[in-house]
């Protein structure tokens, strides 16, 4: 995991997007156990209760879940929850932005389209 310390972002939040991000892509699979607090607050030499800040997102988004007494572990169907929420912040991000880029270009769907495969062919 890495961390901006000098980030706008605050830590917190970097914690759950790194912890997101890597059960996305697969190190957690879905009902395995996640570092714990303390684990990650001595590792990267954080608060733990900074750590659990970040994980409480998580654990309140239904990617991870407690189990009194063991740990943190990855929610089944962990996965197709951040697709969905990520699919969510692309059309945001940049399908909302493009389409209105476009708009005040005069550019068709079909313009749109040709870009983007002209985009996949490297041809700028």
């Amino acid at each position: 995991m890495n961390f901006d310390f000098d980030s706008q972002i605050p830590i917190y939040l970097q914690i759950a997007s790194e912890l997101e991000d890597a059960i996305f892509t697969g190190a957690y699979p879905e009902e395995t156990q996640i570092p714990s607090t303390t684990e990650l607050s001595v590792t990267l030499k954080i608060n733990p209760a900074t750590v659990l800040k970040g994980m409480n997102i998580l654990v309140d988004e239904n990617i991870i879940y407690k189990k009194r007494g063991l740990g943190m572990f990855v929610t089944d169907g962990a996965v197709k929850i951040i697709r969905k929420k990520r699919q969510a912040g692309f059309f945001e991000k940049y399908i909302l932005p493009l389409k209105s880029e476009a708009k005040k270009l005069g550019l068709s769907e079909k313009d749109i389209v040709e870009l983007i495969e002209r985009g996949e062919k490297n041809e700028y």
